[in-house]
């Protein structure tokens, strides 16, 4: 009998290959092919039914009368918000977040508000021994919590043990670290992973239980393991944050059972991560009155409306090729900005240094933000000053046209509640609501340099 093929698979992306190599040539990661013998090199064999008859499947309308599925509230107000209201009874939930962001504190507060919610609580380590945990536990306050421990690897024990406690909410901490006896390889292998997440996600579905587990991340910030893992949760959830800021953000990027791209925002404490309930306010709260290179832009996160500050520095540059610096914006999108001002204003930065900074450690991706980075670089390079009072939005097209964005009346609420006089929009916006805030329509960028920054320049 024929030895079959081995298949060597990506542990990052989870690209089969035919052979080894040191380097993978669908995600460009380099020592991370190995060997996965539940693969075959040259896929599965083809196989044909026959005429062997299945059973008929009984088919529904798409209209009917069934209930939106009951959810749990945690009682942590900014984790409901991102689970779309509450957890929902049978879901797989992953969590993903750079290592010492504070994943296993969070899921350790929110497995303890469950289970003083009523609901039954089991929090699965595999990294951590029960004596490490309960230290965690203590330093949060959450000694008195009625969540049953467990430090465990071996995938069949953790299964065995859910069918007979029968538990509401089970945390997995990691799955990287589960290990499935009937898989040929190390745990956190690609297969493995693939395995485990199948295995738990299969049980929660069965069983009705709600499932978290927590995924660690690479270099890019990618969920490490087969992308397919991300396919067969009901949720995944990305923890941000720097290191250097108290801020952590909690983001959904799919959500079966809630909006996407919705946020909670948390702050580190030493007592844990503690709900910020206004984020606008606090991420405002020590920004200077008079400092060129500074403009607040009103954004959205998911439903909720959210003012940020945006920094720019531009400098001299003593390089051949001046640097290009962002922290939290996409560095593409910095340079088409830079590239329309050259083209369609005149004002060419090529021999400047470029340093843009979205305060608070919040990363921003909607487009929406263009005009507001426009401005903070402008204000940098001329030394005037945007007023302190304004709020700033509207996305630039390659032209030099500003575009509308969306939900323009929620962004001039939320800047009027905290205090902001005047904003500069987009000229062909849909007519907003009136306000107390003084609303500028701003038609293209180099009228928007006219009036703003063309005595500086």
């Amino acid at each position: 009998m024929a030895k079959p093929a081995l298949a060597y698979v990506c542990r990052d992306c989870g690209a089969a290959h035919r052979k080894w190599s040191g380097h993978c040539e669908t995600c460009g990661a380099w020592n991370s092919i190995e060997e996965d013998p539940g693969l075959s090199a040259a896929g599965p064999p083809a196989k044909t039914l026959g005429n062997t008859k299945g059973r008929s499947i009984a088919l529904s309308p798409l209209s009917g009368t069934e209930a939106p599925p009951p959810r749990r509230s945690s009682g942590i107000a900014e984790f409901d918000r991102v689970l779309g209201g509450g957890l929902v009874p049978g879901s797989a939930i992953l969590v993903g977040g750079d290592p010492g962001i504070g994943k296993s504190t969070l899921l350790l507060q929110a497995a303890a508000a469950f289970a003083r919610a009523g609901a039954p609580t089991i929090y699965v380590s595999g990294e951590e021994a029960i004596a490490q945990i309960r230290m965690r536990a203590t330093r949060l306050g959450l000694d008195d919590a009625p969540v049953q421990l467990a430090a465990e690897t071996n995938l069949r024990n953790i299964l065995t043990t859910l069918d007979t406690e029968r538990p509401a909410l089970v945390v997995i901490d990691s799955i990287q670290t589960m290990w499935a006896d009937h898989i040929d390889s190390a745990p956190g292998s690609v297969s493995q992973v693939r395995a485990t997440a199948h295995e738990l996600t299969s049980f929660a579905k069965r069983r009705d239980v709600s499932v978290v587990l927590v995924g660690h991340v690479t270099k890019d910030g990618q969920i490490a393991g087969p992308r397919v893992v991300e396919h067969m949760v009901d949720t995944v959830l990305y923890f941000e944050g720097e290191r250097g800021h108290q801020f952590r953000i909690l983001r959904a990027v799919k959500n079966r059972f809630g909006p996407a791209d919705e946020i909670g925002v948390f702050e580190m404490t030493g007592h844990g991560l503690a709900e910020v309930t206004n984020p606008s306010a606090l991420f405002l709260g020590d920004r200077a009155e008079a400092a060129s290179g500074s403009v607040v832009f009103a954004g959205i996160e998911g439903t909720r409306p959210l003012l940020v500050e945006l920094q720019a520095l531009v400098a001299p540059s003593s390089l051949g090729t001046p640097r290009r610096a962002v922290v939290g914006w996409d560095s593409n999108r910095l340079s088409m900005i830079l590239a329309v001002l050259e083209a369609r204003c005149g004002v060419s930065l090529a021999g400047k240094d470029v340093y843009l900074n979205v305060a608070g450690g919040l990363r921003i991706a909607e487009p929406a933000a263009d005009l507001a980075v426009a401005a903070a670089l402008l204000s940098a390079v001329t030394g005037e000053i945007v007023p302190s009072d304004q709020v700033i939005f509207g996305e630039i097209s390659l032209s030099g046209a500003i575009r509308p964005v969306t939900q323009p009346d929620l962004r001039l609420k939320e800047a009027e509640k905290l205090g902001f006089s005047t904003a500069c929009v987009p000229y062909q916006m849909k007519r907003v609501e009136e306000s107390g805030i003084s609303v500028r329509r701003v038609q293209d960028l180099p009228s928007f340099v006219a009036d703003n920054f063309s005595k500086a320049l």
